[in-house]
């Protein structure tokens, strides 16, 4: 995780294309200027950068599902549940899926775990336009290779 550049994805463990779903991990750092603030003396992540991890997650799941020609913008968030704490130093298991298509927008569910027990979960909407520039692609495909995004999966859509 490179929580000052809002790369909350580490890598990939799972794209299905044909189930829709995707799974990736992240670490959370052990240290980061976010939990000098973020309770001070008792770190936490803050709930909004997991439902960000969350809608990362399906963002690729969403990339993939286009065949990487389009990109998804977060539009809403819905049944957001933070049910645990996520502290310095452990491992998320992002588990994303599509839910529903149509009109330009997608309707996701995702879902955090450590050690198999849920974090947090939610429903996420997003709008899914043209990438804005030819540029904003490169930058993207420059990241889907450093968290072990399969490329290949652009021929599905």
């Amino acid at each position: 995780m490179r929580l000052e550049y809002f790369q909350l994805i580490d890598r990939i463990v799972a794209l299905d294309l044909d189930a829709r779903t995707i799974e990736m991990q992240a670490q959370v750092p052990e240290t980061s200027t976010i939990f000098e603030g973020h309770f001070p003396g008792h770190p936490l992540m803050p709930g909004v950068l997991l439902i960000e991890a969350m809608a990362q997650t399906c963002g690729w799941l969403l990339i993939g599902l286009n065949g990487f020609t389009r990109m998804p913008f977060l539009a809403a968030v819905k049944e957001a549940k933070l049910r645990s704490f996520v502290t310095p130093g452990q491992a998320l298991t992002i588990a994303g899926r599509l839910a529903h298509d149509g009109s330009g927008f997608a309707m996701t569910h995702a879902r955090v775990t450590v050690d198999g027990k849920a974090v947090c979960e939610a429903d996420i909407t997003f709008r899914i336009v043209p990438f804005p520039h030819p540029d904003f692609r490169t930058n993207m495909e420059a990241v889907a290779r450093r968290i072990g995004y399969p490329l290949e999966a652009n021929a599905h859509g």
